[in-house]
């Protein structure tokens, strides 16, 4: 990974292009970050900063994760994640970064924690078909049969009703359509998980767009 950044969704809204198309965007807040923590492969094995993210206050920090900023001399962080980078010779304690860190036409990696919906059925969690809602049958949004009759078990994998939603998803190759470096917004181009609000990570995108 060669960059990355801690941010904030705040919603969806639509730019139009130089040709008058509406591009739906999802606007994001992408720091200001502060780096808490250098790390180096001499040292550590490997290369890489910790960063943190939206102020928190000092009340029901324990004295160890508050060691860490104080050590740092930053303000304690609500988010703190690592990133290992290439290098981080561009780096140092205390330094801070926002949303210029990247540039329009960029592909970049999201990763938030989807909306929670609850327990859902096997049509809702996993699009099955549902039987004919007619003619007698009772037979209506129900999994069905499992044909596990010799193995008398269900096997592991088999899709069935459940928890849906509030997982870590990542979707790749988005495009930054815009910045505005002084409020620190990133213009992404589509959806991006999780609701209003959500902590997100944005990187630079493994793989380009096939």
């Amino acid at each position: 990974m060669k960059k990355g950044i801690l941010g904030r969704k705040l919603g969806m809204a639509q730019v139009f292009d130089g040709e008058g198309r509406a591009v739906p965007v999802t606007v994001v807040e992408a720091g200001p970050c502060v780096v808490i923590r250098k790390k180096t492969l001499e040292t550590d094995g490997y290369n890489a900063i910790q960063v943190g993210f939206d102020d928190a206050p000092d009340k029901g920090l324990s004295k160890p994760v508050k060691g860490q900023f104080v050590a740092a001399n930053v303000k304690p962080k609500r988010l703190v994640r690592e990133f290992r980078l290439e290098s981080v010779d561009g780096y140092q304690v205390g330094q801070q970064f926002g949303a210029e860190l990247f540039s329009a036409g960029e592909l970049v990696d999201v990763t938030g924690t989807s909306r929670g919906r609850g327990f859902a059925g096997s049509v809702k969690r996993h699009g099955f078909n549902r039987g004919p809602m007619t003619h007698g049958s009772k037979y209506h949004r129900r999994v069905g049969s499992l044909q596990s009759r010799d193995a008398s078990r269900v096997f592991k994998g088999r899709r069935m009703p459940g928890r849906l939603g509030g997982t870590r998803v990542t979707v790749q190759a988005l495009k930054v359509v815009k910045i505005d470096s002084e409020r620190n917004l990133l213009l992404i181009r589509g959806a991006i998980p999780g609701a209003n609000g959500a902590a997100l990570t944005i990187k630079n995108s493994v793989k380009a767009r096939s």
